[in-house]
């Protein structure tokens, strides 16, 4: 089992900049990817960005140039940097972690609010 721990959301203008942080414990060893996905209220959850084990990143195109996601192996941490907030990021951000081996477990965080003021 994995647990994640995120923090950092909270309330921020227009323009404005989070880090949320997202700790893993647990069994470590069996996470390949990690990443952020965020849920507005009456939407899908939706993925915001991905890092591999291996450092590969992946982003959606709404936040590309603006979000960055990085990982600490050391830490068992992964970032998810946020500039240039738009109201459109309001949200509950998630973290999670794939499974690297059979059954590809997914892994999820409690979630951090975001709210991105006009």
């Amino acid at each position: 089992q994995v647990q994640l721990v995120e923090s950092g959301g909270g309330l921020v203008q227009a323009g404005g900049s989070l880090r949320l942080s997202c700790a893993a414990s647990g069994s470590i060893f069996s996470i390949g990817s990690m990443g952020w996905y965020r849920q507005a209220p009456g939407k899908e959850r939706e993925l915001v960005a991905v890092v591999t084990s291996g450092g590969s990143t992946n982003y959606a195109y709404s936040v590309k140039g603006r979000f960055t996601i990085s990982r600490d192996h050391a830490k068992n941490t992964v970032y998810l940097q946020m500039i240039s907030l738009k109201p459109e990021d309001t949200a509950v951000y998630y973290c999670n972690a794939k499974g690297s081996r059979w059954p590809f477990l997914d892994y999820w965080g409690q979630g951090t609010q975001v709210t991105v003021s006009s």
